[in-house]
């Protein structure tokens, strides 16, 4: 009898200690949340931060280099994204072919390691490409525009007018400029009242975006990169481009053969946005509606990064550039 009181003595015992644990002094169930806090602290939520002016700021230095294609591979059809075991193996593949390896033995390697910075990672989103409209990821060129592209880079050397005005040094062209290319991927976003400005590291160009409402310039005038026009909705600033003149291309080293040399119409609109996503991340996306070029309007997003440590130098393009004229002297004497 004494057991069997003894045994049921230190259940109630157990119960007796718990529910004194459960009524503590406020002081140590305090001390006992402070700890599971320090153990398991709460994610922090990114507040968007405003500039002095009171816009969405989106200042900085923003890079975009990436392996992600351009256009979606045919095989893939309309796979939007990758997997992480994808992601995974095409960023291997990328660093063993990165200009940082070792050249093997008896491999002088190539000039073009010296300044290529092409990225060894595909894009936060893991897209399969950056071009995300049409659903199969493809820029839905005309025939026409294509049939224009192949005459001209097969009469390459026979003028500089069939040359990308890029080759030429002039402009990589808006949206096309902020298109990852081979090299020199950063730009830097300064916001002034009234005003957002882009430089533009190649080429070093500088466009300067109003935010002020205005309206378009007179349909008469027609520049190379069209006529800027931006506001903000909510966090994100959207450029809307008209005007544009009927000289320049959508080219871009990223991109495939297919769509490197399309020429732009007078009648291309191109609407962009920028949105700051958290602080280290700035979402470019753009739509491009060219009738007279494109069976339907189509649609890019490429996240941007934020490096502040990246130095931006001088682009010398056409002072350092003999290509052009190399190109044509070599025209010239296979002529002859």
């Amino acid at each position: 009898m004494e057991h069997t009181k003894l045994l049921l003595a230190i259940p109630m015992a157990l119960l007796v200690s718990a529910g004194a644990y459960a009524q503590a002094p406020p002081a140590v169930a305090m001390k006992d949340a402070a700890k599971k806090a320090a153990v398991a602290p709460a994610a922090r939520v990114w507040v968007p931060t405003k500039t002095a002016g009171g816009q969405p700021d989106i200042q900085g230095i923003w890079t975009n280099p990436t392996i992600t294609p351009f256009e979606r591979p045919v095989a893939l059809g309309n796979k939007a994204t990758l997997t992480e075991e994808e992601v995974k193996e095409m960023e291997r593949k990328a660093a063993a072919n990165s200009g940082d390896r070792a050249p093997k033995p008896g491999d002088p390697g190539s000039y073009n390691r010296a300044w290529g910075d092409a990225g060894t990672k595909v894009v936060s989103t893991r897209a399969t490409s950056l071009v995300v409209e049409p659903a199969n990821g493809r820029v839905p060129v005309k025939a026409a525009a294509e049939a224009r592209r192949n005459y001209d880079l097969a009469h390459v050397a026979d003028s500089y007018e069939h040359m990308s005005v890029w080759d030429r040094c002039i402009t990589r062209g808006v949206p096309a400029g902020m298109f990852p290319a081979g090299y020199n991927n950063a730009y830097q976003i300064l916001q002034t009242p009234g005003y957002v400005t882009i430089l533009y590291e190649m080429i070093h160009e500088t466009r300067v975006i109003p935010t002020d409402n205005s309206p378009h310039l007179p349909s008469n005038i027609r520049l190379w990169n069209g006529d800027s026009r931006g506001h903000w909705e909510g966090n994100t600033l959207v450029v809307d481009i008209t005007n544009y003149n009927d000289k320049g291309w959508i080219a871009t080293s990223g991109a495939t053969q297919r769509i490197k040399g399309i020429h732009i119409s007078e009648k291309l609109h191109v609407v962009e946005r920028f949105t700051r996503t958290d602080a280290d991340t700035l979402l470019y996306e753009v739509t491009i509606d060219d009738p007279e070029t494109y069976e339907r309007p189509w649609k890019v997003s490429i996240p941007l990064s934020r490096d502040p440590e990246y130095m931006i130098y001088e682009y010398a393009c056409q002072e350092g550039n003999m290509a052009v004229g190399n190109i044509l002297r070599g025209g010239r004497a296979h002529d002859k």
